[in-house]
């Protein structure tokens, strides 16, 4: 009897399962729905079994939870994320998100809950050992006069690598016509390991997770820009932005976030 009662309830606990998931719409005022692009290691990935998961998603889940509500995710491209937050097909995104100027034209960003570094990736014999080396010449400034010609920098389109790698050299990129531009960040540093480019802008732990994937391959100690990672909601949803702000203090104050950070990011 104890047998029968167990599978009874364990059909009644999957059927509640799948109803909570199909009842996450849109329309439902229970319902936060979250986009991200899940290739970006260790902040959301899919595990052996297809799931999404990461240190972005525990924290989507861990916001979802203070504030009562029910967590879908969904994964699209990359590019794609801001301009469905910005027309209000997702409630809010997390995908390694920095802020920027020109991302705050689109949408609103909540307080800073992790910061990362952009890192340089190479091949383990390359003779570029530092940043300084893809340049050729230095102003009285000691601002970069332009890249030095034949190399070629990989990038995830649409991520701030991609806007900092394609800026002029006085800003320290290297020009648009000297960067590729991928769907993913794997894919540049599949292309670099193949040795079709010659080096790769990333987010400092991706880069960690990608290297420890390819060999060959390793990370330059120059740091190639520091960052802040943050929320983005549509502008017309300030309530929903004040309740994610009030779960990331409520998160940080009960040591929730740092937890969730030690488990994915390594100190």
């Amino acid at each position: 009897m104890k047998k029968i009662l167990s599978a009874i309830l364990a059909v009644i606990a999957a059927i509640s399962c799948c109803f909570s998931i199909a009842s996450c719409t849109a329309d439902s005022e229970n319902c936060l729905i979250m986009v991200t692009d899940a290739d970006f290691p260790p902040f959301e990935y899919l595990d052996d079994n297809e799931n999404i998961v990461g240190f972005d998603i525990e924290v989507a889940e861990a916001i979802a939870e203070k504030l009562g509500m029910t967590l879908k995710i969904e994964s699209i491209a990359f590019e794609k994320i801001f301009d469905e937050i910005e027309n209000g097909k997702y409630d809010f995104g997390m995908a390694g998100l920095t802020v920027n100027e020109e991302r705050k034209s689109q949408v609103m960003f909540s307080d800073t809950y992790a910061t990362g570094i952009q890192s340089i990736i190479v091949k383990e014999d390359s003779e570029y050992t530092k940043l300084n080396d893809f340049f050729a010449g230095f102003d009285e400034s000691g601002n970069p006069i332009t890249a030095k010609i034949n190399i070629t920098i990989g990038v995830q389109k649409g991520t701030t690598g991609d806007t900092y790698a394609s800026a002029d050299p006085v800003e320290w990129g290297f020009e648009e016509k000297n960067v590729k531009k991928y769907a993913t960040g794997e894919e540049a540093v599949q292309a670099l390991a193949e040795g079709k480019i010659t080096a790769v802008i990333i987010d400092s732990e991706p880069a960690k997770s990608f290297v420890d994937k390819y060999s060959g391959l390793k990370i330059l100690k120059t740091p190639y820009a520091n960052e802040s990672y943050a929320i983005c909601v549509n502008k017309d949803n300030t309530e929903l932005l004040g309740k994610i702000n009030n779960a990331l203090e409520e998160l940080e104050k009960d040591g929730k976030l740092e937890e969730i950070q030690n488990k994915y990011i390594a100190k």
